[in-house]
């Protein structure tokens, strides 16, 4: 039961250090992204930039959801 206690209680620091880490992981994805599907679309010399837009957005809903996952605590009946 105390094991149980400890789990859950958390410190403000940690929280902080936690949302920042989803922050720069979330700002470095797309950041990483849009440089990939810039790429990509020079080297196809695609006349709209298709790719500079669609990566960075599959990769915002796949960071999203891990996001959800992540935060969302366990209910436990």
């Amino acid at each position: 039961m105390k094991q149980k206690q400890q789990q859950q209680k958390s410190t403000p620091t940690s929280d902080l250090m936690r949302y920042a880490g989803l922050g720069s992981q979330l700002l470095v994805s797309l950041g990483i992204a849009v440089f990939v599907g810039y790429k990509i679309d020079k080297w196809l010399k695609l006349p709209l930039p298709i790719l500079v837009w669609l990566l960075p957005l599959i990769v915002l809903v796949g960071l999203i959801y891990k996001l959800i996952k992540e935060t969302s605590g366990k209910k436990n009946g």
